[in-house]
């Protein structure tokens, strides 16, 4: 009996001596110069072609999430390549770490927590406005009875409204992809301040969490697309950092202005 050799079947990329084939394409003649980015970056997540409408909202999406100024990952980024300059790739990739709960995994909080909501009520899915503000008004009675908060609410800069929800929603309903995930977002953006008592903005990473979930990309992928678009907003921030530096002064703020104290010799449980 001769054994068979090992198997590893790929739908994405393969290559041969004379030529390069990606998704069932010919990279070189058929995507190369045919194909954007994010259609590409879609298309290699789903393994189906997005229409045109689909890449609209998935790159307002990757717009919204590539930069947001001086945030954690921003910072760590410029100060990773300051102290090590031979490691562009140790400087983006010590950006992308600090994408979790706080920064950039909102994005994936909300699209999950929306996303499991839908998949509860699925054959009672509403159809109309008054039906999903009864769906959100029940599920945020039900996050506060627990204690939690509700994923997507709240900004801590953007406390009058995020300018990019309502311009992404606005969007996805040019393109018809304001599916159930956006629905139940604009609904308890709605009725929330009927349970707790006080008006928050549905904030930018949460709706964009929401029209990932609507466009049909994969749950739990969903900050990969985030980290996907900051990757971009962290590229800039090094380019920038090299035209002009700013790290070291931010090194040298903090290294400068340090107040030693007597060190605790039991500090008890980190919080």
């Amino acid at each position: 009996m001769t054994d068979r050799p090992a198997s590893y079947p790929t739908a994405l990329g393969a290559s041969s001596r004379t030529s390069i084939t990606l998704l069932g394409e010919d990279l070189a003649r058929d995507v190369m110069g045919q194909v954007g980015f994010g259609e590409l970056a879609y298309w290699l997540a789903t393994q189906r072609r997005p229409t045109p409408g689909q890449v609209r909202v998935f790159e307002a999406v990757l717009a919204a999430l590539a930069d947001h100024g001086f945030t954690p990952t921003a910072i760590v980024t410029r100060l990773t390549y300051l102290s090590a300059p031979d490691s562009v790739q140790g400087a983006l990739a010590a950006g992308l770490l600090g994408g979790g709960s706080r920064f950039l995994g909102v994005t994936e909080d909300t699209g999950t927590f929306l996303h499991e909501i839908i998949e509860r009520h699925s054959g009672t899915v509403p159809d109309d406005a008054a039906g999903w503000d009864v769906l959100a008004l029940e599920t945020v009675r039900a996050r506060r009875a627990a204690g939690q908060f509700v994923p997507g609410l709240g900004h801590h800069v953007h406390k009058d409204g995020d300018p990019r929800t309502p311009r992404l929603m606005e969007i996805a309903a040019e393109e018809e992809q304001f599916g159930p995930h956006l629905s139940l977002f604009a609904a308890i953006g709605r009725t929330h301040p009927q349970v707790l008592g006080k008006t928050l903005p549905l904030n930018g990473a949460g709706v964009c969490g929401a029209a990932l979930a609507d466009l049909g990309l994969p749950i739990p992928l969903l900050r990969g697309f985030a980290l996907l678009a900051r990757t971009a907003g962290l590229i800039g921030q090094l380019a920038e950092e090299m035209r002009h530096p700013v790290a070291n002064d931010v090194f040298l703020s903090v290294d400068l202005n340090n107040r030693p104290v007597t060190p605790d010799p039991y500090p008890g449980d980190l919080p």
